[in-house]
């Protein structure tokens, strides 16, 4: 019977593949090819068994040969298609060209892969199968990073993609906080205040994004900072780095004070945000008057709201039709679009009915007594607030939105979809914290935590980049592409080079990203 391949399973995990011949009834070992470790090495180890059988069979006597061969012997192996994917993304930001240092994008490269401390990330690059910078290498770009404003650098090359890819007419804004695992505050690393419930000392990092979650820039404040103080600095230093003349900005309502938003038009930048339910009652006074409480789902009310709330606020209903915004016009007030959704009627409405049942238990005595929401005192008493809780209510499923932009520039639906997208910054960080693993920080002074922002700014605007090319996560894209690796085999003093095989998806994400070999 003709010489045939057989895989075999070791003790070890691997996969011998051998060529054998079977007489008789028996099976002869007439020789061992090696051992596979992964896919690659064993799709190499097969193709090398099969032009031995295809190749010289007149010639060779396999038959004759009592004893295994030389073995072949994997030298080598190289993620390069996952390498190349990355640094073509790099460059097509321009990041190479702004900042030639290798070691810098070797740990760009470690945290898109498989994100760690720097010096891990040096074990990271070697099992790609690059030729990896020293632990201290890296140190010294982070050091670089700082010196030669890598950050600076790196933000005018996202700008200017962003405006090439769309424009920065309107712009999101938002912060979080990272930690770190140390018992002592310094200048800049505080206990403040946490979403988490934290009590580590941590920073406040704010991000600007365009309207598809691409970074633009990145800032670090001391961590008892509060959010509101963030976001002017941040934003005039943005416009004036950058000679911005006009753009519209989005935060949510916990960003923006009364003072930030009078700061932000008198920089003649324009503004969306959250609106405070606090002031829904005032500013849907007019519309319940003339309409009644009932809205269909979906429905906008695009009316005013006062810059300064006072008790002696007393919006008037003589006229049905609601004066549309206007700056000149009504310069102590700004425009408020306000939006009822059903579903969020839904939501507000459950929420509502915990609270509700909540005062009742304590006025019931089933509960201690605490500060609860429509529990009212009264004469020692505990009644329940019917009248707060009939207005709270009424405004269920309402949600608004301030702007200083006139209807004929922005229309009432364009401000509620422009808010909307405010969720992109959010995905921004959560890449950031999870998927690039931006904490806890384990660096100790300011300029190593910068440094280490600026390679996350970095990380940060690839994965966007590649998102935004393949529609596909970064995580995804890696595990996709890092099994497909270059192996190299040396048989018999001869040396051999097998590349992978890539598939029609594999080749989908590699041309996308201009990246095909």
């Amino acid at each position: 019977m003709s010489p045939f391949l057989r895989k075999v399973p070791t003790g070890s995990g691997a996969t011998a593949v051998q060529i054998v011949s079977k007489r008789g009834g028996q099976r002869k070992i007439l020789e061992h090819l090696g051992s596979a470790h992964t896919e690659s090495e064993l799709a190499l180890l097969m193709q090398i068994g099969r032009e031995k059988l295809n190749a010289e069979q007149g010639t060779l006597d396999l038959g004759l040969e009592e004893e295994p061969s030389a073995q072949a012997v994997v030298r080598s192996t190289r993620s390069g298609i996952l390498i190349n994917a990355i640094r073509a993304s790099y460059a097509a930001l321009g990041f190479d060209e702004a900042v030639n240092d290798e070691a810098f994008f070797q740990m760009v490269l470690a945290r898109l892969v498989e994100p760690t401390s720097k010096a891990d990330g040096v074990r990271v690059v070697r099992e790609l199968g690059m030729d990896a910078r020293h632990r201290n290498s890296l140190l010294a770009s982070l050091k670089r990073a700082n010196e030669r404003d890598y950050r600076g650098k790196l933000a005018d090359k996202c700008l200017h993609h962003v405006i090439e890819t769309g424009g920065i007419a309107l712009l999101m804004y938002d912060v979080t906080t990272l930690y770190f695992e140390a018992d002592d505050e310094d200048d800049l690393r505080k206990v403040g205040y946490s979403k988490e419930r934290r009590v580590d000392p941590q920073i406040v990092v704010g991000l600007l994004v365009d309207r598809n979650g691409f970074p633009l820039d990145i800032a670090c404040y001391e961590g008892n900072k509060a959010e509101t103080h963030t976001f002017i600095p941040f934003l005039t230093d943005f416009i004036t780095r950058h000679q911005i003349a006009d753009m519209v900005v989005v935060a949510d309502a916990g960003m923006f004070s009364l003072q930030n938003m009078s700061a932000v038009e008198e920089a003649n930048m324009r503004f969306i945000v959250g609106s405070r339910t606090s002031k829904a009652p005032l500013d849907l006074a007019h519309h319940f008057h003339w309409h009644g409480t009932y809205a269909r789902d979906g429905q906008i009310v695009d009316t005013l709201t006062p810059r300064k709330h006072t008790r002696k606020d007393n919006p008037t209903h003589s006229k049905r039709a609601r004066p549309a915004w206007d700056p000149a016009r009504h310069p102590q007030a700004w425009r408020a679009v306000w939006q009822y959704r059903r579903k969020r009627a839904m939501r507000d409405e459950r929420t509502l009915n915990q609270q509700r049942n909540r005062a009742l238990a304590v006025i019931d005595g089933d509960s201690k007594p605490k500060p609860v929401r429509f529990v009212q005192a009264k004469g020692g008493a505990r009644t329940f607030n019917q009248d707060s809780y009939d207005k709270a209510s009424d405004l269920a499923g309402w949600k608004g939105y301030v702007t200083n932009i006139p209807a004929q520039v922005m229309s009432a639906e364009e401000v509620v979809s422009s808010y909307h997208d405010l969720w992109k910054v959010e995905q921004s960080f959560r890449m950031a914290k999870s998927d690039l693993d931006a904490r806890p920080i384990f660096h100790y002074t300011r300029e190593t935590i910068e440094a280490h922002l600026t390679v996350v700014f970095a990380s940060l605007a690839v994965a966007r980049y590649m998102y935004a090319q393949t529609g596909i996560t970064t995580p995804k894209i890696v595990k996709a592409l890092k099994p497909l690796q270059e192996v190299t085999i040396t048989v018999a003093g001869q040396q051999i080079t097998a590349n992978p095989e890539i598939t029609e998806e594999n080749r989908r994400i590699l041309t996308h990203l201009n990246a095909m070999p």
